[in-house]
């Protein structure tokens, strides 16, 4: 049952992942590569700042 677990939060941070870094040119953000890297790594944690999460939501809708 654990297993079935980490398995789903895994798979939810890499689809957040990836989803973020596809769309990121609609964000405000800076472009440079590092900057796009540390925001789409660290999405889960950033989520509950709110000019993020307005960010992040463009980019998933992108």
């Amino acid at each position: 049952m654990t297993n079935i677990f980490v398995f789903i939060l895994l798979v939810g941070y890499i689809s957040g992942l990836w989803k973020f870094w596809s769309g990121y040119q609609l964000t405000n953000f800076d472009r440079s590569f590092t900057r796009r890297l540390t925001l789409s790594v660290l999405w889960p944690l950033l989520i509950a700042n709110g000019s993020y999460r307005k960010n992040f939501v463009k980019a998933l809708k992108g």
